[in-house]
């Protein structure tokens, strides 16, 4: 018989998996009532409450995010990728070498911040291949889960499982113990994604983005060939195919002031004005590469373009706004609003003409450079309505390798034990906003709030199953259940049981119920715990199967135009791949 406790314990645990499955209540705010309910039951004592905000799990996860924003900023992954893709003759070459730079980056920050850097690649490398975006988000998002089952920091599952390892033996899982585990098998499945990308759904359409609504992929942009640019002597035929296709050189503004439209093989020379229409982050991309500086219209204070006090903001000009009428010369934006206009939408100015010049229309759209701080009052008095963020770079400082430098040195200091990993992860995302790769405004911004408040209310609820003995009971059901298996069988069931049970709990959720009670089952199987550990870590982190068990396959399923029961494509032949290499893999490491 259970006692009262235990009843209490499993029956919140039963509530919120209900109100998980319902999905009317965000999953943040169940997790706090969860909480809320097991401290007025007496289940979590009171001054347990708040134990999990303490907890190094969410220390690591809020500065790996910090840390991928910093790479993503210096757009130093994207400019190498370039030149690979270009090289790829067939999609799945493509998808190969993405889903691959993917599970590798997985392995050392979060998930979903890797796939949130490779998504608009993978996006403009379908457009130029003339395939959906389908063929390509899926088999992303799957490496993404994949991959972040190398290593300790790569998913939250590894992390959370590490704790439960503490509480139960009373030493946690160091940084590489899962690679024997992770490695091999994010390699077969990165093959298996190579070759089954044809099972993803080639009839569906993705729901554009803000600013492809408003039309506005390419915009035109004036950049200056400085004296030590390696496009000096090259001609406006090399330019373009930088943009494999998707970026124009419009006019040339050279010998004081006049204007060119130049053919293909014009040559390009220091001090030219180059008129560009393109993407802002295309744009910025090989202006980095190729040393191109960037032109505001209206000439800003001396020191302040590059500085990462400023960030940039696309914007529709409203019909009532002031600066209807007006030429960009004669609206004065850096003297009266204290911003910069940086580029104009090429929908709403003709080709080749120079920004200075252009008539401000209703429902032009601009992208704007100000300080945070006076940004947003500035569009309110140019009657300006802001376009959902697209996280543009334009303006900003040229790409460097320094995050991805301190990314590697946290990664060393936790290897060789020298420093503890939350320390470490933390002193990263500190030295990327002190060093000015990433602004404190983009730091808070990165962090995703509502995984951390959920991990810190669900932490102590987890541990409630161990402190009540609910995890003796549940894992005693799972013995009469498995109890006449072999060990093998026993641990691909735990395995199977938990990559089931994520898409109906947050996979957070999934290794907090789980883990203890794999824990007591192989106690009471008299096995290893660490084995059973492995295979909830594992089944928590590869929900293959719904969009709904990590943030990862519901961040595509807008811009993928995906059906929940699209993900069954290609996830369950790759989830049946898992639990049948997984396995032995677990058992050859962590044996029995």
């Amino acid at each position: 018989m259970m006692s009262i406790p235990q009843i209490e314990a499993v029956g919140i645990v039963l509530c919120m998996l209900g109100l998980f499955v319902w999905d009317r209540l965000r999953y943040d705010l169940v997790a706090l009532l969860a909480l809320l309910a097991a401290v007025l039951l007496h289940v979590v004592p009171p001054d347990h409450a708040f134990t999990g905000f303490s907890n190094p799990v969410v220390i690591i996860i809020g500065a790996a995010l910090v840390v991928g924003r910093a790479i993503t900023r210096s757009g130093v992954i994207d400019a190498l990728l370039q030149h690979v893709l270009r090289r790829l003759s067939s999609p799945s070459a493509e998808i190969g070498v993405l889903s691959g730079c993917v599970a590798l980056l997985s392995a050392f920050l979060k998930n979903v911040g890797t796939l949130g850097i490779f998504m608009p690649i993978a996006i403009r490398v379908a457009r130029r291949r003339g395939l959906p975006n389908a063929a390509y988000l899926m088999p992303l998002s799957f490496a993404s889960l994949i991959g972040g089952t190398i290593t300790l920091i790569g998913t939250s599952p590894n992390l959370l499982i590490s704790t439960i390892r503490q509480q139960t033996t009373g030493h946690p899982f160091r940084l590489f113990d899962f690679v024997p585990v992770g490695l091999p098998l994010t390699a077969v499945a990165l093959v298996f994604l190579t070759l089954g990308w044809r099972l993803t759904p080639r009839d569906r359409q993705g729901k554009p983005a803000a600013a492809d609504r408003f039309e506005i992929a390419s915009y035109q942009t004036e950049l200056r060939v400085a004296e030590e640019s390696p496009l000096i002597g090259k001609t406006v035929e090399d330019l373009e195919q930088l943009g494999d296709g998707d970026l124009t050189l419009t006019g040339i503004i050279r010998e004081g002031g006049r204007r060119y439209i130049p053919s293909r093989h014009w040559q390009l020379f220091a001090k030219d004005i180059l008129l560009i229409q393109a993407d802002p982050q295309l744009v910025k991309e090989i202006a980095d590469q190729m040393r191109l500086e960037l032109l505001p219209a209206d000439e800003p204070v001396a020191g302040e373009v590059g500085s990462d006090t400023l960030e940039t903001m696309e914007a529709v000009i409203l019909p009532d706004s002031p600066l209807v009428g007006k030429t960009v010369a004669a609206a004065h934006l850096r003297q009266h609003y204290e911003v910069n206009l940086l580029a104009l939408g090429t929908g709403t100015q003709r080709a080749g003409t120079r920004l200075r010049r252009h008539r401000f229309r209703p429902w032009d759209i601009i992208l704007l450079q100000g300080r945070p701080a006076a940004l947003a009052d500035s569009l309110a008095a140019l009657q300006c309505l802001p376009l959902a963020d697209r996280g543009l770079a334009l303006g900003l400082p040229r790409g460097s390798i320094w995050p991805i430098t301190i990314l590697a040195g946290a990664l060393a200091l936790a290897a060789f034990g020298l420093m503890p990993v939350a320390i470490a992860f933390l002193a990263a995302a500190v030295l990327v906003t002190v060093l000015l790769r990433i602004s404190l405004k983009e730091a808070y911004e990165a962090v995703d709030w509502p995984v951390i408040i959920l991990l810190g209310a669900l932490i102590p609820v987890g541990e409630s199953l161990h402190e009540t003995g609910a995890d003796v009971v549940l894992a005693g059901l799972l013995a009469e259940i498995g109890g006449n298996l072999p060990g093998p069988a026993a641990l691909a069931m735990v395995l199977a049981v938990a990559m089931l049970l994520t898409p109906l709990l947050h996979h957070a959720a999934a290794v907090l119920v789980m883990g203890p009670v794999a824990a007591t089952l192989a106690a009471r199987l008299g096995y290893n715990a660490d084995p059973f550990l492995m295979a909830v870590a594992l089944g928590a982190s590869c929900d293959f199967l719904t969009p709904i068990g990590h943030q990862n396959n519901a961040l595509i399923m807008a811009p993928g135009g995906y059906r929940f029961s699209d993900y069954w494509r290609l996830g369950l032949p790759l989830s049946l791949l898992v639990v049948a290499l997984g396995t032995p893999l677990i058992l050859w490491s962590w044996p029995l």
